[in-house]
């Protein structure tokens, strides 16, 4: 790659008076001319039963409101069993951009960077998202943002900021691959699949190919830093570490 490189995310129911007939209170020893009751034993019997119907009443509330409570845990607990659905329309939209052409399925940014955060870095400044990767062959910056133009516009920033380093581009649309040089903002050289591989990391092919993915890197034990571990500062820092300033050279 270094020959390549020139220039450099519920109520109850109401009472019913059905359910209390005058056959329930008959009684054959009940004599008519004994019903002779004063106005105070009336009161007195009417009373009684009414808080005997107020008794019943608040026992069927209770039972009535134990079942709702019953049937409304049921319900909670099949609700939270249900297993989630996932958003099929998202995944085929995005499928579809995908075919189409409007979206990258995979776009990475390859360097001969020898850290993974010191391309963090570079990134967070040039305000790119991605994961980057380390490898021997050279840091790689697999990007986030894969509609429209996105890749490219994240190897023009990251060259004009970074003014002098040259990076590939290597972008797979509808199962296309490209892979251009890009300097200065601008791209350059192009090459095909074949050579730009022979000089990379052999993961760069496997993700390019959907073959592998970033999960699988990690647990493989590859180093992975996001763009989003550092802020401005934080990049600056890194930066200075990679540099004779970080490492306490004198400057006249």
């Amino acid at each position: 790659m270094a020959d390549d490189f020139k220039g450099r995310g519920g109520s109850s129911d109401d009472f019913k008076s059905d359910d209390f007939k005058s056959d329930d209170f008959k009684s054959d020893d009940f004599n008519p001319d004994d019903a002779h009751f004063s106005d105070e034993e009336l009161e007195a019997a009417l009373a009684g039963f009414e808080k005997e119907f107020a008794d019943a009443d608040a026992s069927e509330d209770a039972g009535a409101n134990e079942n709702s409570s019953a049937n409304d845990d049921s319900i909670g607990s099949h609700d939270s069993d249900a297993p989630e659905v996932p958003d099929v329309e998202a995944g085929f939209d995005d499928e579809l951009q995908g075919l189409l052409g409007n979206k990258a399925k995979v776009a990475v940014i390859i360097t001969q960077l020898a850290s993974a955060d010191l391309l963090a870095a570079f990134c967070q400044l040039s305000d790119i998202s991605a994961k980057c990767v380390a490898s021997k062959e050279g840091a790689v910056a697999v990007l986030d943002n894969l509609n429209g133009d996105g890749p490219e516009a994240a190897a023009k920033d990251l060259t004009t900021v970074v003014s002098g380093m040259a990076v590939v581009l290597a972008v797979n649309r509808a199962d296309k691959l490209e892979a251009n040089l890009y300097l200065h903002g601008k791209p350059g050289e192009s090459f095909v699949p074949p050579v730009l591989f022979s000089s990379t990391a052999p993961f760069v092919e496997d993700l390019m190919l959907g073959i592998t993915n970033l999960d699988a890197l990690q647990s493989q034990g590859f180093a992975v830093t996001p763009t989003s571990k550092f802020d401005r500062d934080a990049a600056f820092q890194v930066i200075a570490q990679h540099t004779k300033f970080g490492r306490g050279a004198r400057t006249e």
